[in-house]
């Protein structure tokens, strides 16, 4: 295969080189800025593959405002939207050339599609960062947590509550010089200081 033939070039995914960056790139193109521009930022949705190049406060203070969606209507941002939900692939409906329509299927309107589309893609979004934002715990604060009876869902208050009951259970001194539940005590507490090192309790 010629990699360099002008029909490859037709199908290529990206770029072969990636835009020279310009001379007055080496120092931050942020008006009155003399420091050195090493950090680049898109120039916005009708400039694919070109970039900004600033210094890091300036990239920051850019990326904090990029927004690619600038300039759009409200109705061009919900087909980008709906176009996003196949990934930007064209779509046919399906049973075009099928058998004819008697009449019997209910034909649901397509905005009313849209809405459900984008809905569920919002609840999917929910949870992904929910479950982000879940504390991971390790084997070792899991097999703590067990002891105090609870699983990783607890927070630390739940933890701190069920450390003090089992704890004044458990303790000898309140249960008549009792000792015969001791090293059931000391592994609680154990298990509760370990939480503690972790941050969980």
């Amino acid at each position: 295969m010629n990699l360099n033939s002008p029909l490859f070039d037709k199908v290529r995914t990206r770029p072969v080189a990636e835009e020279a960056r310009p001379e007055d790139a080496l120092q931050c193109q942020h008006p009155a800025c003399a420091r050195k521009g090493e950090y680049r930022a898109p120039r916005g949705r009708d400039y694919e593959g070109q970039y900004l190049f600033f210094c890091l406060d300036h990239v920051r203070e850019y990326n904090q405002t990029y927004n690619y969606f600038n300039g759009m209507s409200d109705a061009a941002v919900q087909a980008y939207m709906k176009d996003a939900l196949t990934g930007h692939r064209p779509t046919w409906q399906s049973g075009v050339n099928g058998a004819p329509d008697t009449g019997t299927a209910s034909k649901i309107d397509s905005a009313t599609i849209l809405r459900e589309r984008i809905e569920r893609l919002r609840r999917m979004r929910q949870e992904a960062a929910a479950e982000s934002k879940r504390v991971r715990v390790g084997k070792a604060a899991m097999k703590a947590l067990e002891l105090l009876g609870l699983d990783e869902t607890a927070d630390k208050a739940l933890v701190r509550r069920r450390f003090k009951e089992m704890a004044k259970r458990l303790h000898p001194d309140l249960n008549e010089g009792d000792r015969s539940r001791e090293d059931k005590l000391r592994a609680i507490i154990d298990a509760y200081n370990y939480l503690k090192s972790v941050g969980l309790a």
